[in-house]
């Protein structure tokens, strides 16, 4: 369960591979320099309960951890200066905290952008495009720097990348639109929980289409609250509703 949960937090699909030795009690770290570095896996697993030399993980997060998982905390004292480093909350709000917002709301601004285009590729059944629009989704994505997201949006994101990065590669491989469109389905779920807990310059709508998905239904996110259906298109644009306004 440990050695599983310690990986689950570092890994990152062709970004990151955490592989943990339980009987040495180390992990040794393969990860792409041009996408990542050790301390942004060293801080998703910090998050998820598991301290290392350079973090320290949040109490709430350590005291979660089942008990057979719990350890010594033996660096504590060293590795809490770090962690008090990087704890805005002790920095002047009207400085420090704006700033960083700005930077997490650009970062993923690029990201949701794209993936508006790539809908809007769909609604037009254009499979060459919407390849071209989620190679470039894919791009935004990898150029986030987790280390300057927040802690809520750190945990989501380490929840939905690999969903992400899985649902944006296979429709950037293919032009058929049938099979982009499945993918499209679960990349906007995993997209939509992202979106809830960051910040966007207007408002977003969640809308849903209860024929797609053979008839089971399938949901996404659109900047316009008129339904442009990216499941059927011209055959059925309007088919679907608004189930949700997010304004955050």
């Amino acid at each position: 369960m440990c050695e599983s949960t310690i990986e689950k937090a570092g890994n990152v699909n062709k970004v990151a591979e955490v592989d943990w030795n339980k009987d040495t009690k180390m992990a040794t770290l393969t990860y792409d320099v041009g996408k990542t570095n050790p301390d942004e896996i060293l801080k998703r697993i910090a998050l998820a309960g598991y301290d290392s030399d350079t973090f320290l993980a949040p109490d709430d997060a350590y005291s979660k951890l089942p008990e057979c998982c719990q350890y010594e905390r033996v660096n504590k004292s060293e590795t809490s200066k770090v962690e008090a480093a990087e704890d805005h909350s002790k920095h002047n709000p009207m400085t420090k905290l704006p700033t960083e917002a700005n930077q997490e709301t650009n970062q993923l601004k690029a990201v949701f952008d794209n993936y508006f285009a790539l809908k809007d590729a769909l609604v037009q059944s254009d499979g060459t495009l919407a390849s071209a629009q989620a190679k470039e989704l894919l791009n935004a994505l990898n150029a986030v720097q987790m280390n300057k997201l927040s802690h809520e949006v750190h945990m989501v994101w380490m929840k939905v990348m690999k969903g992400l990065v899985f649902d944006i590669e296979h429709i950037e491989e293919t032009k058929d639109v049938g099979h982009q469109r499945d993918h499209f389905n679960t990349l906007s779920d995993n997209m939509y929980q992202l979106l809830k807990v960051s910040k966007y310059e207007e408002p977003v709508y969640y809308q849903h289409c209860p024929m797609a998905n053979s008839g089971k239904g399938a949901n996404w996110l659109s900047k316009e609250n008129a339904v442009k259906n990216p499941y059927y298109g011209s055959q059925m644009l309007t088919c679907g509703k608004t189930v949700e306004t997010i304004e955050n």
